[in-house]
């Protein structure tokens, strides 16, 4: 089930279980995951784009062995707010994952999660060859973390 508020997300969480966030790019999905108590979201890898079932069969393998929880999936929102085509592809994504498994999936609002993971690449001085090859799950870990710091935000309200 798709979720568009956070909250309702979190609600359905089962207890103790990682979580995935997922970078959709064109030609990729960066993913990254969670440890069980969701304080930390790590870039975990990057899968070349080819037919939606194969990335699909993929992620799920992923997922699986992992013990997912439930799904984060970054939404390119324009800057101002606006959804494009990009965000349109995202959400038919996840509607398509829909049809293939249980786990809850939400989307966290992308923008310039891109742009923070370079920063952090060029802070931590990664060679520009480095950084084209892990720039896509670096960014689904910006995306990740910070729906994890939403739902410690969440369970201390």
């Amino acid at each position: 089930m798709i979720y568009e508020d956070v909250a309702e997300f979190a609600a359905c969480l089962p207890s103790y279980a990682p979580l995935a966030g997922l970078d959709l790019g064109t030609k990729t999905i960066g993913i990254s995951v969670s440890d069980a108590g969701h304080m930390i979201a790590t870039p975990l890898e990057t899968i070349k784009r080819t037919k939606f079932q194969a990335d699909a069969k993929r992620l799920l393998d992923i997922t699986e062995h992992r013990q997912i929880g439930g799904l984060v999936l970054g939404l390119p929102r324009n800057m101002d707010g606006s959804e494009g085509p990009r965000a349109q592809a995202t959400r038919a994504f996840a509607r398509n994952l829909t049809r293939l498994t249980d786990l809850p999936i939400t989307y966290w609002d992308e923008r310039l999660s891109t742009v923070a993971a370079e920063r952090a690449l060029l802070e931590a001085d990664t060679s520009r060859k480095r950084r084209a090859e892990v720039i896509d799950h670096v960014a689904a870990g910006v995306i990740l973390q910070g729906l994890l710091d939403r739902l410690r935000n969440l369970k201390g309200a």
